[in-house]
């Protein structure tokens, strides 16, 4: 493998905001076919955070898309509609992310290189999600059943993730208002819709990994999140990273991209 990788613009909406880059692998010649034509190739979307504004941007994560593409992946790497933009808010940010992640039937392997895109791993998908991007991925792959038309998922990796919106010990935080269009006392349904702790079980894992020195999102959200998560059937996994923050997860050098990375296998 040689670690060069290309990178392509995707659309799946017609909204500014509904696109994704998309990267691949290259061999040393520029060619399409890295992995010598043999091996099935990984599949993997990338959820961003950012508190779910135009203040971030797919952009925080380009530097993992890469380094997962540089090891062999291919990579969706997707945009939604946030707030502070036309049509960003609850639900349309999540039904974006629901629609970038079933464009992996058509858009993005449509925009691969033919080996690679007849060698993708369809019925192994992981959706990764760091942040507010944890809660879109699992919200997204519990409203799919972990399946599109041509895919399955089979593992959500939610980054230091808020995953249960309808807690009221966690207050009202600005974010939360701003995407939900008010407060948890005001508009409860809307908060437990956007919940992925409120979403019935779905047949993938799902792994919460958690920066153990986290100040933004804390490690007991994830920690309850699993327990209840596994009581109503669902697979659930908690991994606390020790010694590093909320950020760490879009560093390519940190230990929780490490960790992220061995859990993918790849």
């Amino acid at each position: 493998m040689s670690g060069r990788v290309h990178r392509v613009k995707v659309h799946y909406g017609s909204a500014p905001s509904q696109f994704g880059h998309v990267y691949h692998p290259v061999d040393d010649e520029g060619g399409s076919d890295p992995t010598g034509g043999g091996e099935t190739v990984p599949l993997i979307v990338l959820v961003h955070g950012g508190y779910w504004t135009t203040e971030f941007a797919l952009t925080i994560e380009t530097a993992i898309a890469r380094l997962l593409a540089a090891r062999g992946c291919v990579v969706w790497n997707i945009e939604y509609r946030r707030v502070g933009e036309p049509g960003g808010g609850w639900p349309s940010t999540g039904r974006d992310v629901v629609a970038a992640i079933r464009a992996l039937d058509g858009p993005v392997p449509d925009a691969l290189p033919s080996p690679i895109a007849e060698r993708l791993a369809r019925r192994s998908v992981v959706v990764i999600g760091h942040s507010a991007g944890g809660q879109l991925a699992v919200w997204a792959t519990a409203r799919l059943g972990a399946r599109t038309d041509t895919c399955t998922i089979t593992t959500v990796v939610a980054q230091s993730a808020p995953l249960d919106l309808a807690d009221p010990d966690a207050g009202d935080r600005p974010s939360l208002v701003g995407l939900l269009g008010g407060r948890r006392a005001d508009v409860p349904d809307r908060y437990r819709d956007a919940s992925p702790a409120h979403q019935p079980a779905f047949p993938a894992r799902v792994v919460a990994v958690h920066a153990g020195e986290d100040r933004a999102v804390p490690v007991e959200a994830s920690r309850r999140f699993v327990r209840a998560a596994a009581a109503r059937g669902q697979d659930a996994e908690l991994l606390v990273v020790p010694g590093e923050g909320h950020d760490a997860f879009v560093d390519p050098h940190s230990q929780c991209t490490r960790q992220t990375i061995r859990l993918l296998g790849v």
